[in-house]
């Protein structure tokens, strides 16, 4: 697991790059996915930008929760409705966008919602930590550092209490 204190930052321009960077190894793989599932919330970012830059506009959305701080998590992922109804993904190539495999888990929880129904499901992130134990099909960095993302540095501009989540 990485310390907190060693970190990676990204910036939005450096994001732009990233992700144009990430679109072209994904094209020049041959695989042209016909949907675009990211994972909320920092996959919500990517997934986007991964639909304009290999021109699929079919998008769906899977809120999975893990994180709860920095370097903090749930025993396991847990996925938060709404879910997509599989019977949308049946005999799609399927591409899960997220910004990080770190443990792994997710990714491993989302191709697992897929198998059965898709055609093909592969996986691309921004960044991959060494110890996921789900392996992207592509990335862009590897890293051990924790990652601080342009979206996700700065603290929301309310609190959000009980009742408002």
């Amino acid at each position: 697991m990485s310390s907190p204190q060693v970190r990676e930052r990204l910036s939005y321009e450096q994001f732009g790059v990233a992700i144009r960077e990430l679109a072209t190894t994904i094209a020049d793989s041959n695989y042209d996915p016909t949907i675009i599932l990211s994972i909320a919330r920092g996959g919500l970012l990517v997934g986007g930008a991964l639909g304009y830059a290999l021109g699929v506009k079919n998008t769906f959305t899977l809120s999975v929760e893990f994180y709860i701080g920095v370097d903090e998590r749930l025993p396991m992922p847990v996925v938060l409705p709404p879910v997509p109804n599989q019977v949308d993904l049946t005999g799609a190539r399927v591409l899960v966008a997220d910004d990080v495999a770190d443990t792994g888990a997710t990714l491993a929880l989302v191709k697992a919602f897929c198998e059965g129904y898709v055609a093909e499901v592969r996986s691309a992130v921004l960044y991959e930590k060494p110890d996921s134990v789900e392996k992207p099909e592509y990335s862009w960095c590897k890293t051990d550092k924790w990652i601080e993302f342009p979206w996700s540095t700065l603290p929301p501009v309310r609190e959000r209490g009980v009742r408002d989540a």
